[in-house]
């Protein structure tokens, strides 16, 4: 995370989120080390989907037509979470961290992660196996790849 870290204040670039099945992870570990205050413009979990609408900006009708786990809502909430906080990239993550959840065609393990810039998106599905830590802590490994690719 320091070398993301240093490349991202060597850069000037700010970074805002918007987790749903992380809880907060990612922030959490994106603020780990000292001088996160260079480059985190912050971020809002958005567990119910009025959160996601409120902090994210995320229309309900893309919420209601897609599901709030889908490619389409991971899109929605990187890019209200950079416009709506003034960061360079936003990161958008939801998902069925599990034990429950799971519905038909949803498995508990589904997550997408979203990175939103104004040079780079892109949006990803994973199918995790592991259980709710573990899948939360894949996702928060996930967003990370997506944020160091944002920056190649």
């Amino acid at each position: 995370m320091k070398t993301v870290q240093a490349r991202l204040v060597r850069r000037k670039v700010t970074v805002a989120v918007a987790e749903s099945c992380t809880g907060g992870l990612l922030a959490t570990v994106l603020t780990a080390h000292g001088g996160a205050s260079d480059f985190f413009r912050g971020g809002a979990v958005v567990y119910s989907n009025e959160a996601k609408t409120i902090f994210a900006d995320v229309a309900p009708d893309l919420i209601h037509g897609h599901g709030a786990v889908s490619s389409v809502v991971a899109g929605a909430l990187a890019r209200g979470a950079r416009e709506r906080l003034g960061a360079t990239i936003g990161i958008g993550i939801t998902g069925i961290a599990g034990p429950g959840g799971a519905t038909p065609g949803k498995p508990i393990g589904l997550t997408y992660v979203a990175v939103d810039s104004d040079a780079h998106s892109a949006v990803k599905k994973y199918e995790w196996p592991f259980d709710r830590d573990g899948n939360r802590l894949a996702s928060v490994g996930a967003a990370l790849d997506l944020l160091e690719k944002a920056l190649a």
